[in-house]
């Protein structure tokens, strides 16, 4: 089932989803859908990335225009706190896991968005996020998220493969247990694997860059 913003007394998305929708956030900023998943990608990822750095990526790469420094700070605290919480659902469990999807008109769950704004969190550091590519047993652990992420069905990123139509249909109707599953597992591979150098990228397989905006 989707998390819901209206039922985080503690950070409240309502505001800033107000704020992004306004003519002041970037165009071409994140929305709540891929943000959260732009935030659950640098918790689970190979390695710290710098608040500046990601934060940056957020906006687009355009600067964030506020009516003064109180709406800074709210907008500011409010990603870190949802970070925050993200971290903190990551540690105590996948039955704390309440990812921000959207959510169609007759209750459907809708990921894409969600999955995009995780690619674009491994977009930041390709190289490390190649492995697990190359390990045979988390290839198909990722190929979920680069499915239902990506934005040409027939060319997901990382070189995952497309699949037939029906697979994608039960892709996302089972998506809620398939991320989580996903995530949980890529956290614990890169915790086992906190040390490993950078391997060099094989020789025709440059990921794509994923953008699914709105």
């Amino acid at each position: 089932m989707a998390s819901n913003p209206m039922s985080k007394p503690d950070v409240d998305l309502r505001v800033l989803d107000a704020y992004l929708m306004s003519d002041d956030a970037p165009e071409e900023c994140m929305m709540i859908p891929d943000l959260d998943g732009f935030l659950t990608g640098i918790a689970v990822g190979p390695e710290p990335i710098p608040q500046s750095e990601w934060m940056s990526r957020i906006w687009g790469g355009e600067d964030p225009k506020f009516t003064g420094t109180e709406e800074a700070e709210m907008v500011f605290g409010t990603i870190i706190g949802r970070y925050n919480e993200i971290v903190a659902q990551l540690e105590a469990g996948p039955d704390s896991f309440e990812p921000m999807f959207e959510q169609s008109a007759d209750g459907r769950l809708i990921v894409t968005d969600w999955a995009a704004g995780f690619i674009d969190a491994a977009m930041l550091r390709p190289e490390r996020w190649e492995a697990l590519i190359r390990d045979d047993g988390m290839a198909a652990v990722f190929w979920p998220l680069l499915l239902l992420g990506a934005d040409d069905d027939n060319n997901p990123p990382f070189g995952a493969p497309p699949v037939p139509a029906e697979s994608m249909d039960e892709l996302y109707e089972n998506a809620y247990e398939i991320i989580t599953e996903s995530i949980f597992r890529i956290r614990a591979f890169w915790q086992q694997h906190a040390t490993d150098p950078v391997r060099k990228e094989k020789p025709g397989r440059r990921p794509t860059d994923t953008r699914r905006r709105r």
